[in-house]
Parts: structure tokens; sequence; C-alpha cells
């Protein structure tokens, strides 16, 4: 998650409360958790549009096997070069 450890999200909230202050705090709260709720739901709303518009084969999808993380460019060429199949 961008890098960032339970650590590092720590301190950066405690330093945020620090400069907010406690008057603000339970104000900067609610907004924050309005914040996530909406994209949250966003977020599930749009899930529900793609499962109803590619219908039953969304959930039979393996995701994983999708994710671009996974893919190495120098296996990629490497294996585009060394094909050995002539057409």
């Amino acid at each position: 998650m961008l890098g960032l450890s339970f650590d590092k999200l720590l301190v950066i909230g405690l330093i945020a409360a620090m400069l907010i202050g406690p008057q603000h705090l339970p104000l900067y709260a609610s907004k924050l958790a309005t914040f996530v709720r909406g994209l949250r739901e966003m977020v599930m709303g749009a899930q529900e549009r793609l499962r109803e518009e590619v219908g039953p084969e969304f959930d039979e999808v393996d995701w994983k096997k999708l994710d671009p993380r996974q893919y190495d460019p120098r296996r990629i060429v490497r294996d585009a070069l060394w094909d050995n199949d002539t057409d």
C-alpha cells in the first residue's frame, strides 16, 4: 500500500492529530469516516455494475492471474526472442 507500513501510518496519524488539535479532531475524524464510507460504497457499486455487465463469468475470472505486477518484461522479451515457432 504505497510502501507505508503500519508504523509509518501511525506516526503520520499522530502528527496529524497534533497539528489539527483536540478541538477539531472529532470533526475531521467524522469527515474522514464519511469519506471512507463513500469510497467503499463507490467501489462496491462499481463492482456490482461490472458483475451485472459481465455476467456470471465475473466470479469465474482468476484476478490474481491478471495482476500486472506478476509480469516480468525481461522474461516476456526473452520468450518472444527465443520462440522457435515459425508459422
